[in-house]
């Protein structure tokens, strides 16, 4: 049997938020897009923090 008819399509990557050290705007960029902000220009992003909780000890939890 032929195995290529059976792969899966690959699955999308989805874009991550950053935010502009100069403007502090919010932009989504892609794997493949070019890290730079799409309203000043400026190259330096911070990722966007998750809001998921995060476990650290057994009892002790917060949320970032």
């Amino acid at each position: 049997m032929d195995n290529s008819a059976q792969k899966e399509a690959p699955v999308a990557k989805q874009a991550m938020v950053y935010i502009c050290a100069e403007c502090h705007h919010e932009n989504e960029i892609k794997p493949r897009d070019p890290i730079r902000c799409r309203e000043c220009g400026y190259r330096i992003m911070y990722k966007k923090r998750t809001k998921r909780c995060m476990f650290n000890l057994p009892q002790i939890f917060y949320c970032v």
